[in-house]
C-alpha cells in the first residue's frame, strides 16, 4: 500500500490571511460608523474626516482622523483635561468677538466606538474565520 501526502498548508494559510483581512476591513467600517454617529457636529468637518485603515502586516485595523482639533474634542481641554491648563484664557473668533473660556469638556467618539463594541468586533472576526 502506497500513501501519498499532499501539502496544502500554503493554501490554508492564504485563505486564513484573506479571511483575517476581510474581518479587519469589516471591523474598521463598523467602528468608523460608530465614531461618526458619536462625533459631535458643528460644521461636519470632523465627522467627515473620520476614516479607517487596515494594516495587513500588523493584522490591525485603525480608526481615526487627520483633523488638527480632533484630539481636543475627544479628550477635552483646559480644566477638563487631566494636567491641562487650570487658568481661564480668552480667544477671538472669526467674527472678531472675544470669548473667555476654561476649556472644553471631552466628547469622546473614537474610544467608545472601539471599546464599547468589542464583542461585536469579536463576532465579526469569528464569523469571517468560519466562512459565514
Amino acid at each position: 500500500m502506497k500513501i501519498q501526502f499532499e501539502d496544502h498548508s500554503a493554501e490554508v494559510l492564504g485563505a486564513l490571511d484573506a479571511a483575517v483581512g476581510r474581518a479587519l476591513e469589516k471591523c474598521g467600517l463598523v467602528a468608523e460608523g460608530y465614531a461618526k454617529k458619536l462625533c459631535p457636529v458643528d460644521t461636519g468637518n470632523l465627522r467627515n474626516s473620520i476614516t479607517h485603515m487596515v494594516n495587513d502586516g500588523e493584522k490591525a485595523a485603525y480608526i481615526g482622523t487627520n483633523s488638527e482639533y480632533a484630539v481636543y474634542v475627544e479628550c477635552g481641554t483646559g480644566v477638563y483635561y487631566p494636567g491641562g491648563r487650570q487658568t481661564p484664557w480668552v480667544y477671538q473668533d472669526e467674527k472678531g468677538d472675544w470669548h473667555l473660556t476654561h476649556g472644553q469638556r471631552a466628547k469622546p467618539y473614537i474610544k467608545p466606538a472601539v471599546a464599547d463594541h468589542a464583542a461585536q468586533y469579536n463576532r465579526i472576526i469569528e464569523q469571517e474565520l468560519k466562512g459565514k
